[in-house]
């Protein structure tokens, strides 16, 4: 599937659904709850979704207003190790399951999330 048509097939509520799907998750989580400030959960619920919108064809709001992803630079001052990579893609997955998107969609977001969780690891396993 071509990744920019995603946007067209879910909208702004499939990556709305999907994204605070998601951040449920995290407060209450034992490894990545303590990598999310509390009081700016809701800053970044906004800035994933935002992100990932402008990613698969939606509106560019994320480079708008915040530039270049830069995504390994942005994630550097958290400890992202194999532990963290592996909880952060269970979740998501989770909320993806939750969320129940077109098949084509949920596949390719999916593996977008896998690669990019390795992606971003800056700490030995």
């Amino acid at each position: 599937m071509d990744e920019g048509q995603i946007y067209s097939l879910v909208g702004e509520d499939g990556f709305a659904r999907l994204i605070a799907a998601f951040y449920r998750r995290v407060p209450q989580d034992d490894i990545l709850g303590p990598l999310y400030p509390p009081a700016d959960l809701e800053g970044a619920e906004q800035r994933l979704r935002d992100f990932l919108v402008g990613r698969f064809g939606g509106p560019p709001r994320y480079m708008e207003e915040r530039g270049h992803p830069r995504l390994r630079i942005r994630h550097a001052p958290f400890a992202i190790g194999g532990a963290a990579r592996d909880r952060w893609v269970m979740l998501m997955n989770q909320a993806l399951d939750e969320v129940t998107l077109p098949s084509e969609v949920d596949q390719t977001l999916r593996s977008f999330f896998d690669s990019t969780a390795t992606f971003l690891k800056n700490r030995p396993d």
